[in-house]
């Protein structure tokens, strides 16, 4: 066992702190009420190897682990939670696209988002089509030398925006084994867009429904092989699931060190209200909780790291902790603020509403708890 991040670990975790510190949380309150989407500051985030963590190098990627990945969005999560969510999401999309692509696939489209010139966006979802992701309609027709889709996905990140959507779709029949994954650029003909979704959180990143009427997508798009759409998917939600489960850390711990500080600043009843052995109760299990956490996310990246038989199983009992653990830690940080943690004017309330989806994304923590079970009682 291994407990302590290595000197390169610590040397990138250390940049990403940074970063977060000085180019995203100044700022993370402007693009939450403005719904800005911060475009330079991604790419400037990107330019640091954060565009393509743990895509390969040879087409600009860092080439890191996923244990990596895990401490890199826990740091910048500490400075906007919604902003390195999406710069999870677009990761996860260009991991798909280098692992499952041909060489002509990744060089064509990796080199533009690495850098994040481009910006991806992964198209699971549908309207009737949520946890329950194997019944999706999306259809991807062969016509000659091109795919014909149509069908609609639903609260797709950077919809809109985005310049590559990584897109499940049906070339088969019914169930897992009908589904494929194609690359569609986003001026394929027959694509559109729904209107910009108005949401609790996640306002620094657009969120739209993607819509196929007729679009043709070159078959040269598809990832792996017909029938491969499905394990691709669930490939890349372990390792979103770890990434979405890093920023919950990083968000609950910047509500955990404001409401250490609040304590010791803050005074009632002619004391600091760290002063008050229940409300110590109370800051030492919010610490205990992320301590846990992090100990599980961890674990969970290490196990994809090395491709472990458990590896599904211990990213969905990560995510189902850690986001409900980080939603829990800054729920408290905000009851410590009193008052004060409801105003705007202070960053608890902004971080609650963008950690409460990461209890619903990348499968819901119910559909975690399913996984998890099925693994204990598969045998």
């Amino acid at each position: 066992m291994q407990f302590d991040l290595s000197e390169e670990q610590r040397a990138f975790r250390d940049m990403a702190q940074e970063f977060a510190r000085n180019e995203m949380a100044p700022f993370a309150a402007e693009w939450d009420a403005e719904c800005h989407f911060p475009e330079e500051t991604l790419r400037k985030a990107a330019a640091l190897g954060f565009g393509g963590i743990y895509v390969r190098d040879d087409v600009g990627g860092s080439a890191l682990s996923r244990l990596d990945a895990a401490v890199i969005f826990e740091e910048l999560a500490g400075g906007c939670t919604s902003t390195a969510a999406y710069i999870s999401i677009h990761n996860m999309a260009s991991w798909m696209i280098d692992h499952f692509g041909n060489d002509e696939l990744r060089r064509k489209f990796l080199p533009a988002l690495t850098s994040m010139e481009h910006f991806a966006s992964y198209c699971l979802t549908e309207p009737s089509a949520g946890s329950d992701a194997a019944s999706l309609k999306t259809r991807a027709e062969r016509d000659g030398e091109d795919y014909v889709l149509n069908g609609t996905k639903a609260f797709i990140s950077g919809g809109g925006r985005s310049d590559i959507y990584v897109v499940m779709c049906r070339t088969g029949g019914e169930g897992s084994k009908g589904i494929s994954a194609l690359v569609v650029p986003k001026d394929a003909p027959g694509l559109s867009f729904g209107k910009q979704e108005k949401k609790m959180g996640w306002n620094s990143q657009p969120t739209a429904m993607v819509i196929f009427e007729n679009a043709r997508v070159p078959a040269a798009n598809l990832l792996g092989k017909e029938g491969d759409g499905f394990k691709i998917a669930m490939m890349g939600l372990d390792g979103g699931r770890v990434n979405i489960s890093a920023c919950s850390l990083g968000g609950a711990r910047t509500a955990l060190e404001a409401a250490r500080g609040y304590m010791k600043e803050r005074k009632q009843f002619g004391k600091p209200l760290a002063g008050f052995q229940a409300l110590q109760f109370k800051l030492a299990d919010m610490a205990t909780d992320l301590e846990a956490a992090r100990l599980m996310v961890q674990k969970a990246a290490q196990k994809l790291d090395n491709d472990e038989p458990d590896k599904t199983a211990f990213c969905a009992m990560a995510k189902r902790f850690a986001t409900d653990a980080g939603f829990n830690i800054c729920n408290e940080a905000l009851q410590l603020h009193g008052g004060y943690g409801y105003l705007r004017d202070f960053p608890i309330e902004r971080i609650l509403r963008d950690l409460r989806v990461h209890q619903i994304l990348e499968g819901t923590n119910e559909v975690m708890r399913i996984i998890a079970a099925r693994s204990l009682l598969s045998d």
